[in-house]
């Protein structure tokens, strides 16, 4: 019989899903956010090549109220759970939005990045314009933020503004799933324009997770915890997972089970003891982690 292909740097869960890839199943990680945490806004930082993205997708694919997913989940630990899938499965709107290509050698380069960005994001929910339920001065705002003509404060509230109007739209609060939060940050630090960036940011998250009520919850990915005091003043109910924590401590990277299981299927037992050797260098909280990028390739 056939093996499953493996999937080295494919991180949309629904492409690795629907190609019917090897997935080492992680959908764990939604049961541990809606049954053990209240927080509003959760970060979760690891190092690259974990799986973040790759989560952050599943998580999307799981939520999006514009999604029929149940064929995707099929068969995952999270499809045992019909009272939550029934719930939460493809029931709320929800807003992916990357911040991993807002980089640039001066403020203006990531600034014009960011406005590109915001505007393909806008393209995704033109659908919006067509409700009548959703405030006219909103929909001027979102046409400028799609044609990349919007005002700097306008950009500021581009999040908080497509929120609003999707929650008027499906009479629900919105979900927020914000990947790779804190490369715009880091690569201003490197190229010298930190200041003006951290401005930026914290204007954009302030008005996107702070006392807003179009919020579901927010969940935000990176490489580096940024000091709350920088870009997350004010934010109440506010919560970070990092590697020394041992909440979702299983959901990124693999865990030593899961890579006997892969060499078990591949029969490559042998190589135990070699893979552990190379690639178990990391402890997630009480977790022994391997990466699974190396351990992939």
């Amino acid at each position: 019989m056939a093996k499953l292909n493996i999937s080295v740097g494919i991180s949309d869960f629904s492409e690795i899903r629907q190609n019917q890839y090897y997935y080492v199943d992680k959908s764990g990680l939604i049961r541990e956010m809606l049954t053990s945490s209240a927080a509003k806004v959760t970060l979760i930082t690891r190092p690259r090549r974990f799986g973040k993205t790759l989560g952050m997708s599943m998580l999307e694919n799981f939520f999006n109220i514009r999604k029929n997913s149940e064929k995707l989940f099929e068969n995952l630990e999270i499809s045992g759970n019909r009272e939550l899938c029934d719930q939460w499965m493809n029931q709320w709107p929800v807003i992916f939005f990357s911040l991993k290509d807002i980089d640039g050698l001066d403020f203006q380069s990531a600034y014009d990045r960011l406005v590109v960005q915001l505007s393909n994001l806008c393209k995704m929910h033109v659908y919006l314009l067509q409700s009548e339920a959703i405030d006219p001065d909103d929909k001027k705002v979102f046409l400028e933020l799609k044609a990349g003509t919007a005002s700097e404060a306008q950009v500021g509230f581009s999040l908080n503004t497509l929120m609003r109007m999707m929650e008027s739209y499906y009479r629900k609060p919105v979900i927020l799933l914000l990947d790779e939060y804190d490369v715009p940050l880091d690569k201003a630090f490197q190229h010298g324009y930190y200041k003006e960036m951290v401005s930026l940011i914290r204007g954009v998250f302030g008005q996107a997770l702070k006392t807003n009520d179009a919020l579901q919850f927010a969940v935000l990915t990176g490489c580096l915890r940024v000091s709350k005091e920088s870009i997350f003043t004010g934010i109440n109910n506010f919560t970070v997972h990092s590697v020394s924590d041992s909440d979702y401590g299983e959901y990124f990277g693999f865990t030593d089970q899961e890579v006997r299981e892969l060499l078990s299927y591949y029969e490559m037992e042998e190589l135990y003891l070699v893979v552990k050797e190379w690639y178990d260098g990391y402890q997630f909280g009480k977790e022994e982690i391997y990466c699974p990028w190396d351990v992939l390739n």
